[in-house]
């Protein structure tokens, strides 16, 4: 794990715990709690999702085309 995959969950956490308290103003410590959870595992979800795509995209441009037509 580099730095910057822990930059972007961290960034996904502080974003959801600043989501939370903007629709809930009072919101209390275990619901901004569980919004920086929330937000960490969903970056973490989605950079890991990038990835996967990014290797598929890498491995259809590394495949030989086929344009043969019999």
């Amino acid at each position: 794990m580099g730095i910057l995959d822990t930059l972007g969950e961290v960034a996904g956490a502080v974003a959801a715990v600043e989501g939370a308290e903007k629709l809930d103003p009072n919101a209390g410590l275990l619901t901004k709690g569980l919004a920086a959870v929330a937000g960490f595992k969903g970056a973490e979800a989605l950079e890991s999702a990038l990835g996967k795509k990014k290797e598929e995209a890498a491995d259809a441009d590394a495949a030989p085309a086929d344009d043969s037509q019999s």
